[in-house]
């Protein structure tokens, strides 16, 4: 929770100053005329580059599981929530984690339910995260639906766990080349080319493209690392922009090989969150809504926009998802059999189920493929240095036999 200082008249007119916590200003504003103070001002207190670096600590996956599970339990044991907010004050090790379920317990004891008091911390409770507990809340069934947030929690970590994993190896694999190409360029290829140059043999094409950059990069290389900065930040910014997040998860589906995997990732997410939302009795526009928040994907984020609106104007499920483009006409076929039958949320968690496997076969794929390219691509970077030190050694050689 959030530190402000303020600036306050008692009742006998004196003006004092200090700090408080409260979820913001208008809260501490209330806490000052509950203590009797007429508030001057309350500004945002200045936060140390400590507090700055512990309150950027991302909440791993690993202890949203331990505190949705200890949460969960102690629930379920009949505690009463702000107790299981107090004793998980205590346990919890993690500094962003303890922050928040500190103020959670202070919301709750003051009357807040539990997702109100989870939606005062984004970043530690995701949206899908906050809808669900406000999905059990409303239906009395908190218990059940934490025992599937662990679920969606564990789910989405070992796709992005699989992921990380089949991109380790040819990231790799790049930093090498690259560090292999900057060495060569920088000290192996300029030595070489002045003897070759002494000799007055005419240099091959390749030494001379060599040459090329060895001269760029030595001689101009402020101007490259400017370059690459101003590329480097340009692209994150962009990225951070929504037409350019669009645009480069609009390009990452349609490269072949990982845009196939891409797809597939959000359609099991998809599916799998629409499953757990519409079996804890949220509402399917409500549902869009959560999945749009919380796809992580701009493409299909920007088609559930749409959906909503269709879904508005009457239409059903189906017809919507289909109008994309975005899913599978598998997905879209039992989906309409899940509407027409009832059981909607069995037949996206066997999509989920069937995208699941499909992901983890598309990712050995994209493991298996990249090999061999990667092994090409060292190849060619290999044989074109040997190239550009050699050619101009066979040259010597020839004029020394001709000699």
């Amino acid at each position: 929770m959030p530190n402000y200082d303020y600036k306050a008249t008692d009742d006998q007119g004196r003006t004092v100053s200090g700090s408080l916590e409260a979820p913001d200003a208008s809260e501490a504003r209330h806490a000052l005329a509950a203590r009797g103070l007429i508030p001057l001002s309350v500004m945002p207190a200045p936060v140390s580059a400590g507090a700055q670096l512990r309150l950027a600590r991302k909440v791993k996956p690993q202890d949203m599981v331990l505190f949705t599970k200890q949460l969960g339990t102690m629930l379920g044991a009949g505690v009463p929530a702000v107790r299981a907010l107090d004793i998980l004050e205590s346990q919890s090790e993690h500094p962003t984690l303890r922050s928040a379920v500190t103020a959670m317990a202070r919301d709750v004891r003051t009357g807040a339910n539990l997702s109100t008091a989870m939606r005062k911390h984004p970043h530690v409770f995701s949206e899908l995260y906050t809808g669900m507990i406000h999905a059990g809340e409303t239906s009395g069934a908190l218990v059940q639906v934490m025992d599937r947030l662990i679920y969606v929690i564990e789910h989405e970590a070992k796709v992005k766990s699989d992921v990380r994993a089949a991109l380790q190896y040819p990231l790799l694999v790049l930093i090498c080349l690259s560090a292999a190409f900057f060495v060569l360029i920088t000290f192996v290829v300029p030595k070489f080319a002045v003897a070759f140059s002494r000799s007055g043999v005419p240099l091959p094409l390749p030494t001379r493209i060599c040459l090329g950059i060895h001269s760029v990069v030595s001689g101009h290389w402020q101007l490259v690392l400017a370059m690459i900065a101003v590329v480097a930040v340009s692209a994150v910014a962009l990225v951070k922009t929504r037409p350019g997040r669009h645009a480069v998860d609009k390009v990452t589906m349609s490269l072949p090989i990982i845009g196939p995997l891409v797809r597939k990732a959000a359609i099991s997410r998809f599916a799998s969150i629409f499953a757990i939302l519409q079996s804890t009795g949220v509402a399917v526009l409500d549902s869009m809504v959560i999945l749009q928040r919380t796809i992580g994907n701009a493409v299909m984020q920007r088609n559930l926009e749409r959906v909503q609106v269709l879904l508005k104007e009457g239409h059903g499920i189906a017809g919507p998802l289909k109008e994309c483009g975005v899913f599978t006409p598998m997905l879209v076929n039992m989906v309409a059999i899940g509407e027409e039958s009832g059981n909607l949320d069995t037949m996206l968690r066997e999509i989920s189920r069937h995208y699941d496997s499909e992901v983890e076969y598309a990712t050995k794929k994209l493991s298996d493929t990249l090999g061999p390219v990667l092994i090409i691509a060292m190849a060619a970077l290999v044989g074109f240095f040997a190239l550009a030190v050699y050619m101009p050694m066979w040259d010597l050689a020839r004029i020394a036999i001709r000699q």
